[in-house]
């Protein structure tokens, strides 16, 4: 293991170096726009008929980022701006010949996965620093999508902004109209009379032949919020930040029913009523409250089934925890540089539920952000209502950070967690971001937590992370106690050491066989190796090794991968419903993976894996179709089968499957009806259905269903509940 280990890091740092020029530097002269005051009247309709919009100087000669990184845009864009002492005005018009017929719009979900669609966005820097952006997209529909980012690592993709876009398909292709006031938008506060300098970049996905072009072009490994690449917006007169109140109220109806099991049912109604207040005190700092704080048009949980040893993080899907919480939460996640490990100080999740998902009141509370060029700093305290043996609490957490030049920032942040019942959890920690150029980077955070009248911990991580055109690196380093309990964040695993290295290549080109239907070929290896903390003897280790993966021109990709692994229980281990005694066990598996083109009328994702599980045989399939005969209908299905054969005590053939079925049906981007059905092969079943209309921005009328079993013993129960919701945002 040691030698793995050390060539890895052979690997790694040689790589690193051999290849740190392989992504080329901003350039010195970039490219400039000035943006025109409107003389006249603009209606948002997506057509660009105002005189204003002609007379506006056109942003063209876009590049390509992919697939041919620095040619031109083989389908050209072409962008004007105006601007008001109310809005900022964005028109684009993304030329096509084939029109209609070439636009790829999969769905009309709100902040949709850009990269499956025909895509037009605008990020914006307006304290010009290069490290803080915010984002604005639509698709040919007209859908919205907007998110921030710092750094280009840290996102609030969940962020909602006031703003309007409305668009048009023509035979020559498709027009956008953006509509952004003002108190949307975040920039430093202006200075006299001397016009402010803006960061700006635009890009456009032309989804039918997979090509990323921009107007100020970067390298095709970073992200397109990488602000030091972007272009700049001179002869703004943004206004000085005035009065901005957002106030939404909303009132809601509910009913519930509950079996438990025995055939007794359970009835009740309830009317609840509550909002919040957004108070922006400038275009830095926001001030929130929230009272009743309710969630009932949160998309529900989609199950999943674990057969790892490491807890399954739920994604936050709460509007009020959503917005800035990248702030709130310097972590590692599971994926390719965190391996299976995961680390959050602060996990959103833990206010306003319990331990098993159930719904906990947020009967008050306040969130305070100030966040400009230089530091970043939040606050936020909520009081929990009890429920049944469930004591109420006090919760408060703070965050803080500092930017040293452009390259470094340094960060602390505090939780605090009091129960009614005497239990008390306190956690403080420190984090930083360094970039040491435009390609690596290291990220890392420590973490001390306290509980009353019990055990004290601590919990940390460094992350190494190399990034170009040719090769991803990474090296992950992680700790956590066998006391550390962060009673408001999330650790997938306790009392645990974790070293995650890895490499992948990204070779493509013309030297690459079939370059016009095969994008990249990225074989890679990693490793996860886990020793306990309190002994430092290994408890599991995976190497897994991709000989074979390659990127199709259209976003398709085929891929194969073995894991050797070594897992120690020092305990007793039951993944569903299984029973695995404690002991040493060595196995293989393997595992194939497809997919097809997302932005297709009919698509799929396929996996399957097979081999060895501990002492017996394990093989999982997972396959999803996506049917979209039209962008206003989408039927997504998907099967998860996990077939077990002479694994644990049992030792004999199980089968655990889960069925999924997702709609979308829309009228329009702003009138939708949603759900969510799921069943097990044990007949437990599930489903949320959801009609949301936005009848304003940001103001929307929902009717929301639920029910949900759940097995009590050997008996099941079910909870079904109907809700009705109306929310209003008014803006001062």
């Amino acid at each position: 293991m040691k030698i793995i280990l050390q060539a890895l890091l052979i690997l790694l740092l040689s790589t690193c170096s051999i290849l740190a020029q392989d992504t080329f530097q901003p350039p010195v002269d970039l490219p400039h726009v000035d943006a025109q005051v409107v003389k006249g009247e603009i209606k948002i309709d997506g057509i660009l008929k105002e005189g204003d919009w002609e007379s506006a100087k056109p942003i063209t000669n876009f590049t390509q980022i992919e697939p041919w990184q620095g040619e031109a845009s083989r389908y050209p864009s072409v962008v004007r701006i105006l601007f008001s002492s109310k809005y900022l005005y964005v028109g684009v018009f993304c030329k096509d010949t084939l029109g209609r017929g070439a636009i790829r719009v999969p769905d009309m979900m709100r902040d949709f996965n850009w990269r499956a669609h025909d895509t037009f966005a605008i990020a914006f820097d307006g304290f010009n620093d290069h490290r803080n952006s915010i984002t604005f997209a639509t698709n040919p529909y007209g859908v919205q999508k907007d998110y921030l980012s710092f750094d280009d690592i840290f996102f609030d993709s969940d962020w909602n902004g006031l703003w309007k876009v409305r668009t048009s398909i023509t035979a020559e292709g498709w027009y956008a109209e953006f509509q952004i006031p003002w108190k949307t938008l975040r920039y430093s506060k202006p200075s006299g009379n001397v016009s402010p300098i803006w960061n700006i970049n635009f890009l456009r996905l032309r989804r039918a032949t997979n090509e990323i072009s921009a107007w100020s072009a970067y390298p095709r490994s970073f992200g397109f919020n990488r602000m030091e690449y972007a272009g700049v917006l001179n002869q703004l007169a943004p206004p000085k930040p005035g009065t901005n109140v957002q106030f939404n109220p909303y009132t809601m109806v509910s009913g519930n029913q509950t079996y438990d099991g025995s055939g007794e049912k359970f009835e009740s109604t309830g009317v609840k009523a509550g909002g919040e207040l957004k108070w922006t005190m400038n275009s830095n700092t926001t001030l929130d409250f929230t009272v009743n704080t309710d969630f009932a048009q949160a998309d529900a949980d989609i199950q999943v089934n674990n057969v790892s040893r490491f807890s399954i993080l739920f994604p936050e899907k709460r509007q009020f925890f959503l917005e800035n919480s990248s702030l709130f939460s310097p972590s590692i996640v599971s994926g390719k540089t965190g391996g299976n490990m995961q680390f959050l100080p602060f996990f959103s999740r833990r206010v306003g539920l319990s331990s098993v998902g159930r719904p906990l009141p947020v009967e008050e509370g306040l969130r305070l952000v100030s966040r400009n060029a230089k530091q970043s700093i939040g606050v936020m305290a909520l009081h929990q209502g009890s429920v049944d043996t469930l004591p109420n609490a006090n919760i408060f957490v703070g965050r803080y950070s500092k930017n040293f030049g452009s390259k470094v920032r340094l960060g602390s942040m505090a939780t605090y967690k009091s129960e009614a019942n005497g239990n008390v959890n306190a956690l403080g920690s420190l984090d930083g971001f360094i970039r040491f150029d435009a390609a690596q980077s290291l990220n890392f955070l420590v973490a001390g937590s306290t509980t009353e009248n019990s055990n004290s911990g601590i919990g940390g991580y460094a992350q190494y992370f190399y990034t170009s055109n040719k090769f991803t690196a990474w090296w992950t380093e992680s700790l956590i106690s066998e006391g550390f309990d962060p009673a408001l964040g999330f650790i997938s695993r306790s009392n645990v050491i974790g070293t995650t290295p890895g490499i992948t290549a990204n070779l493509r080109g013309n030297g690459l066989p079939f370059s016009n239907i095969i994008r990249s070929y990225q074989p890679g290896v990693s490793a996860n190796i886990f020793h306990q903390a309190s002994t430092r003897n290994m408890t599991e280790s995976e190497i897994k090794v991709t000989p074979f993966w390659i990127e199709m021109q259209d976003g398709g990709y085929y891929g194969f991968s073995t894991n050797i692994i070594t897992q120690d229980l020092l305990s007793d281990f039951m993944p569903l419903g299984l029973t695995i005694p404690k002991g040493r066990y060595n196995y293989q598996r393997y595992t194939l993976d497809a997919g097809f083109d997302p932005s297709r009328k009919l698509s799929y994702t396929f996996q399957h894996g097979f081999g060895d599980y501990y002492d017996g045989k394990l093989t999982t399939t997972n396959l999803s179709i996506s049917l979209v005969p039209i962008p206003h209908i989408s039927i997504k299905g998907s099967v998860n089968i996990n077939r077990f054969k002479a694994v644990g005590a049992e030792q004999g053939e199980k089968e655990v499957t889960l069925y999924t079925l997702q709609t979308r049906f829309a009228i329009n981007p702003r009138v939708q009806l949603i759900s969510l059905y799921q069943r097990s092969n044990t007949n437990l079943e599930s489903y949320n259905i959801r009609l949301a209309w936005e009848f304003q921005p940001l103001s929307y009328f929902y009717l929301v269903l639920n029910s949900r079993e759940t097995l009590h013993g050997n008996l099941e129960a079910r909870e079904q509940q109907g809700i009705v919701k109306l929310s209003f945002l008014k803006q001062f």
